[in-house]
């Protein structure tokens, strides 16, 4: 363990090291990188460019990194308690939306996969639209609302915005977390 740790301390401070020392000309801010992404309306099948700065964080394989978090697409259908569950497991919760550029993202991830719905981490309860993760919902990107009453579970639409469902209903969904920082 303690190997590890010390290996794993070696490396940050060495990617540290090599980001001081890189000239500025080679680095791109991370809204550039965001532009040129949106620009390019691509997103690769095995990564996804990380805002670059001082700091250094990790996202763990199998996670696409996108402004400060990581998302994984879980591509095994399960209803919206068990979807969450599992990303529990991975220390992670179902993932917001927070503003436009991230519900591309996401929705890019989902068409990339060969998806056209997946589970957020939206939820209604008492009158109310929220984030499991915490999140403020200011963002909304409504494209058929059912009644949040029988339908309090958000899910992604790949093509448009999003929509409501039972939660007892089997989508794919996609995790985020925060990515490993040093």
């Amino acid at each position: 363990m303690k190997t590890v740790l010390v290996i794993s301390i070696l490396l940050c401070a060495a990617f540290a090291e090599a980001a001081v020392v890189a000239p500025k000309e080679e680095m791109a801010t991370a809204p550039e990188m965001e532009e040129k992404m949106i620009q390019e309306d691509v997103v690769a099948e095995d990564s996804v460019p990380a805002p670059i700065n001082a700091r250094f964080s990790f996202c763990p394989d199998g996670w696409f990194s996108y402004g400060s978090r990581c998302f994984k697409l879980v591509n095994t259908p399960m209803n919206w308690y068990n979807a969450e569950e599992h990303c529990n497991n991975l220390d992670a919760q179902l993932a917001s939306a927070t503003n436009p550029r991230e519900y591309r993202f996401l929705q890019q991830m989902t068409n990339t996969a060969g998806q056209s719905i997946a589970w957020l981490g939206g939820f209604y309860l008492q009158g109310t639209w929220l984030w499991i993760d915490g999140e403020r919902l200011y963002y909304t990107n409504w494209y058929s609302q059912a009644s949040p009453s029988s339908c309090p579970c958000m899910y992604l639409r790949s093509t448009n915005g999003w929509g409501n469902s039972r939660c007892s209903s089997s989508y794919r969904f996609i995790c985020s977390k925060s990515p490993f920082d040093c």
